[in-house]
């Protein structure tokens, strides 16, 4: 059985009314939850509160989720919309500075798997400078190009979840996600040209 089967036998035990069918929902997806609207809310504490919001959301909304996208995704739309009106309240625009692309999760990207894998006190430093361009280039993207590649590359969406969760075509998906990785790609080509043509 599929994860997305499993999902909403589950969504389907809610809907008769079986509340810890729901509870074990949110243990499945608090954590990833929480690492989606990271990358939007800085405060851990307001990223729980809006977490718990979006997840109170979701349970008043679910009878009326009839499947036609995994549950998932549902979700993550809802978070992403629960935490774009709790800055919008708080007066503040979302931000990326929590961003925090780690190496490992950097070498999905294009410009990455370029960078040779050796594990001298250079390449560490090396890596680190091309771990904050990549956030300094996702901080400073347009927000729905930041969403798109944080969905893709991060949480590793496809690109059909993507269009469901930002309620948009899956062509514009892909543009989004394509403009992003450019930029990306922009930054990170002089710093991983330098590295390759480094001789210690």
């Amino acid at each position: 059985m599929s994860d997305r089967e499993v999902d909403q036998q589950l969504v389907e035990r809610v809907q008769r009314g079986d509340k810890r069918a729901f509870d074990l929902l949110v243990g499945k997806y608090q954590r990833k939850l929480a690492r989606l609207l990271s990358r939007f809310v800085r405060n851990p504490e307001e990223i729980e509160d809006v977490a718990q919001e979006a997840f109170i959301k979701a349970y008043r909304a679910l009878p009326s989720f009839r499947g036609e996208s995994a549950f998932y995704t549902w979700l993550y739309r809802i978070a992403i919309n629960t935490a774009k009106n709790y800055l919008m309240s708080a007066g503040r625009r979302a931000t990326t500075t929590s961003t925090s692309i780690e190496v490992d999760e950097s070498e999905t990207l294009d410009m990455a798997e370029q960078v040779p894998d050796d594990n001298t006190p250079e390449t560490e430093l090396a890596n680190q400078q091309i771990v904050q361009a990549v956030n300094r280039v996702v901080e400073a993207l347009p927000e729905e190009l930041r969403e798109a590649i944080t969905l893709r590359e991060m949480e590793g969406l496809s690109y059909e979840e993507i269009a469901e969760a930002m309620q948009c075509p899956i062509g514009t998906v892909r543009s989004r996600i394509f403009r992003a990785r450019e930029a990306i790609a922009a930054e990170l080509r002089p710093l991983v040209e330098q590295k390759q043509n480094r001789r210690w």
